[in-house]
């Protein structure tokens, strides 16, 4: 009897251990400080991993865009960097044919997390989401749909553009500026309703000559869509269009005129020609939403990046901005965040007729 006993003890004993160590290694994930976190989370959210990989597609304008794609993907490197246990990769689209084959790869070579970079890439992301239901999708500047698998990452882009039309607005001596955009959308039309709005906050006697290249891939158009505004009276240039708008900044350094840089701070591009930028940080939500995959807190929806949490700003180079151009900015930033000021994203918010795209370079 003492025998048996002993034997079932033993056996208790055994599986205790067992279970203890099965809990230890499911909660585990390999260099990442925030294991904790993910792991209590891991339940609600998905189960902690111990490695990712993690696929980009770009849109048509290309991974070197000086822009969008390309902060996107440098912030992954970034991501990489820190965390080897985070394997990135991208693929670039050349033409909108591309979105579905890209998606496809990266799936069929197993990726736990796709980032479909642009609202472009919209119907291709939904109809991958839907056909694959445990393939996990980020989509950057598109919140239509609407899916367990799919987090959508926006952006307060009216609120950077806003900034960025009081410096212009301070800063043009002919009272006319100028705004180039890629592509006529709700999401695009955000950054053409701050812009002026804040031009007109600041400089309400100004003038906004606007354009659309339609297309964030075509230098030329934007340097030609430049220079008929220059001809015009425009002293500063606004571009949102992606590597569409290296033209814009190009000419502007030619011409001798002020130009206004997008997403990132492209300041580097020219140097004395890029006076700010109206920063997205695509990069951070880009980071954030692959350490959510690893640590098992994914979860779909919108996630909303804006002056209030750092998602958007006004770029940190302003070497040839004054102090009392800086001043202003800094001043409608604190009343954005504080409710005091409502930025437009709309053209109906925006009123009078102001947002029109209307302009066309010769």
């Amino acid at each position: 009897m003492k025998k048996i006993i002993a034997l079932i003890l033993a056996l208790v004993m055994a599986l205790s251990l067992v279970a203890c160590g099965s809990t230890g290694s499911s909660s585990s994930v390999a260099g990442n400080s925030q294991s904790n976190a993910g792991s209590e989370a891991g339940s609600e959210g998905g189960e902690a991993l111990e490695s990712i990989k993690v696929g980009m597609v770009t849109d048509t304008g290309g991974v070197n865009d000086k822009s969008f794609n390309q902060t996107s993907w440098e912030g992954l490197q970034a991501l990489n960097a820190e965390y080897p246990n985070i394997e990135v990769n991208y693929l670039e689209s050349k033409t909108d044919a591309d979105y579905q084959s890209n998606i496809e790869t990266f799936m069929d070579e197993g990726y736990d997390l796709i980032i479909c970079v642009g609202y472009m890439l919209a119907d291709a992301t939904r109809e991958a989401a839907e056909a694959n239901p445990d393939q996990k999708f980020a989509i950057i500047d598109d919140a239509t749909i609407d899916l367990p698998n799919v987090a959508c990452l926006m952006f307060s882009q009216a609120e950077a553009s806003y900034l960025v039309g009081i410096v212009a607005g301070m800063m043009t001596e002919t009272d006319t500026v100028g705004y180039v955009q890629g592509m006529v959308s709700d999401s695009m039309n955000q950054f053409g309703c701050g812009f002026i709005a804040g031009v007109k906050a600041a400089n309400e006697n100004a003038t906004v000559l606007q354009y659309n290249a339609n297309s964030f891939g075509d230098p030329a158009a934007g340097g030609t869509a430049a220079k008929d505004m220059i001809t015009k009276g425009a002293d500063v240039i606004f571009h949102a269009a992606g590597g569409t708008g290296n033209g814009v900044i190009e000419t502007c350094s030619t011409e001798g005129i002020y130009a206004i840089g997008v997403d990132t701070d492209q300041s580097s591009l020219a140097p004395n020609t890029v006076i700010t930028s109206a920063m997205k940080r695509v990069d951070t939500a880009s980071q954030d939403i692959s350490l959510a995959v690893l640590n098992g807190t994914f979860t779909p929806g919108v996630h909303l990046y804006s002056l209030e949490n750092g998602g958007v700003d006004l770029a940190p180079t302003r070497d040839l901005l004054p102090e009392e151009v800086i001043a202003a900015v800094e001043d409608a930033k604190t009343k954005i965040i504080a409710g005091e000021i409502t930025v437009p994203s709309t053209p109906e918010e925006l009123g009078g007729g102001l947002f029109t795209l209307a302009e066309e370079a010769a």
